[in-house]
Order: C-alpha cells, then structure tokens, then sequence
C-alpha cells in the first residue's frame, strides 16, 4: 500500500534531533515567548528574505491577525481567489470583511491578476493571494494592482515554504505573508502552528501585541489582543526541521519530476503546471481528470490513498451562506471541485513508488 504521506518521524537522524530539542526546551523551563522563538522567527525570516517573522498560533490565526494588524475590518472587502482552503474567506469573514472571490488562472490555480483588477471596488481594503500547492502566486502585478490603490496585501503561503517567484521566496513578496505549520505542511511542527513574515516593523510589532492579549507590556493591554502564540517546544521542533527544508523541497521536486515523466501521456489526465517566473515546492501534486471520482475508487482499490484538496468550493460552503453566492457563480472554481485529486506525496518516496501510482492510475483509466 502507498500512503497519501508520511510524516517522516522514522528517520533516525531526525528523531534523534528532534529528541535533543524536546530536551533543551524541558531543560530550559521557558516554554512560551522565550529564546526558541526567538531564534526560530530570526532564522524563517531569514529564510524568506524577509526582515521580520511573528510566530503564532495556527496558519488561520496567522491570517486574521495580519488583517488586523493592517486596519482590515468591517465594511471591507477583501479579494480571495474562488478555489482555495476555506481559511482563506474565513479569515475575512474572522474581521468582519467580506470575501470578494475571483476565480483562480487556470493552469497554476493561484489568483488571476487581470481578475483581482476588475473586483476592485471603494470598499477593497486587501488582496489575499494563494500559492496554492506549493505554486506561488503572480506577485508583481497583484503588487502593482494594490499600490495603484493603496491596497495590503496578505499572501497566504500556507503551502507554499521554500517556493520561489522571479527568484524569490514566499514569505518575502507581499505586505505580509501568513504560513501554516500544520504538521503536513512543507515545514510541519509536530502540533499546530503558523506564522506573518513582513518587512514593515510597525506591522510586526502590531501583531506581536495582537499574539499576545493585545499586550507588549506585562498587564498593560493595549488593543483587544488574542492568545495565539507559537510555544517554545513547536518553536524548537521547527527549527530542526527548517535546517532540513532544503534538501527536502529538493526531494519534492524530484519527486514532481519523476511523476511528471511517469504519467505523460496518461490519459484524461491534466498535470501540474509550473509557470516559467515560478520554482515550486510541490507541497502537493494535484492532477485533474473528468473522471477523477472513478479514478480515486480504483487507486484505492489497488492500494494507494488519495485526497481532494478541495471537494466543495467556498462559495457553496454553509459558512458563506449569507454572501448569497450560488451555484454556477464560479465556474471553474467548481470544476475544480469536481476534477482535481491529489496523488502520495511526500520527500521519502522515490521514483519507484511514483512508478506504481501511476500504473495504478493507468489501469484504472
């Protein structure tokens, strides 16, 4: 049987890295807001090119606190591409905005620029552009769009670590960019976790009162803050996991390329896309076929798990009943839904293991 992923916690090398450090942060006795932190947020936003990281709770929380922290909130509008997680519309709805959805471009599944510009209206307060998969989104001209009218924009690059734009790495490309540590993540922590990179300090020092009651002094509150803070253990976690983020995107991007030439020519079968001012991380690797429900039940049959990532799209989701979307409003946003199924993947499979999906996949066309 081939797994959807694996987390990789099996390796020797890493179990015992990861071991040494639960055993600083215990020995320690700082378990949150402490030297862990610290030093994971100096060592991401380096990573990124970015000259701050506020470490939080969640990659949601990463998103509304960085609305926040930029005014973003009621009467707002704030533009989302129509096929991502629905984090991304909660995040808008979370302070009080509306999501203001534009269907995705076609082969790369991120934000169509020409689509933001048109939805642009007197209450567009933010752009929130999705590297989705791992591919990252069309930065320069959403960031031309959103100067022309005094626009922030978020990126959510929750899948997306390590990805490269123009030579550039998400999580240095927009206002701010909020990251997800979700254990699958390309950076996983070994619990929840998430993270803004931002070059404006102002901003940074907004969002860590934001994290942390409102507060940047001991029980002096300033704002109407949160408890959304990244503890020193998952802090520790990732740091060891960053010093192994290159090589492992290295391994994703292999893998991409060994499914690439073991799947071409299969049939009813749409590949993932690369544009040319773009370096994926393959996060994911998400195929499209008309006929991806049959398709699924017979890999499943023959022993390989898949996921959906996304099977209802947000404007048809009950959450986002009250903005009176419905069906057909978002066509390709729905096709998607309909279409896409995501393969095993993961930096510990080699070009066997994509060799037997995609037999499975033949077979079962």
């Amino acid at each position: 049987m081939i797994r959807f992923y694996d987390l990789g916690l099996s390796d020797p090398g890493l179990r015992a890295e990861l071991d040494a450090a639960w055993a600083r942060v215990a020995d320690s006795g700082w378990m949150i807001l402490g030297p862990e932190l610290e030093a994971f947020e100096a060592e991401f936003a380096a990573f990124c090119g970015a000259g701050h990281a506020v470490g939080v709770g969640n990659g949601l929380d990463a998103l509304v606190l960085a609305l926040r922290a930029a005014g973003v909130g009621p009467g707002d509008e704030v533009i989302v591409p129509s096929h991502t997680f629905a984090a991304t519309w909660l995040a808008a709805a979370a302070v009080g905005a509306r999501p203001a959805p534009v269907e995705v471009d076609p082969k790369t599944y991120t934000l169509d620029p020409a689509g933001a510009a048109a939805a642009v209206t007197a209450r567009t307060k933010a752009i929130v552009p999705v590297s989705l998969y791992g591919h990252p989104a069309d930065m320069d001209p959403l960031m031309a769009l959103a100067a022309k009218h005094g626009l922030f924009v978020l990126e959510d690059a929750a899948q997306s670590h390590g990805a490269t734009y123009r030579g550039r790495r998400t999580g240095g490309l927009a206002h701010a960019t909020a990251f997800s540590f979700y254990p699958t993540k390309t950076l996983g922590a070994l619990g929840d976790g998430g993270c803004v990179t931002t070059d404006d300090p102002a901003l940074a020092e907004r969002l860590r009162s934001l994290r942390n009651y409102g507060s940047s002094e001991k029980y002096r509150h300033e704002v109407a803050g949160v408890n959304s803070r990244l503890d020193e253990l998952q802090a520790a976690f990732l740091r060891v996991r960053l010093a192994r983020l290159d090589v492992q995107i290295g391994q994703r991007r292999a893998l991409a390329a060994d499914y690439g030439r073991a799947l071409a020519g299969a049939p009813d079968l749409t590949l993932p896309y690369a544009a040319k001012w773009a370096d994926p991380a393959y996060h994911l690797y998400v195929v499209r076929s008309p006929r991806r429900d049959a398709l699924q039940a017979g890999l499943k049959a023959a022993g390989v798990e898949t996921l959906i990532h996304y099977p209802i799209p947000c404007h048809l989701q009950g959450a986002f009943a009250d903005l009176g979307f419905r069906k057909g409003d978002f066509p390709l946003a729905e096709r998607l839904a309909e279409e896409v199924l995501s393969l095993p993947f993961w930096p510990g499979m080699d070009e066997a293991d994509a060799a037997v999906v995609a037999k499975a996949i033949r077979e079962a066309a």
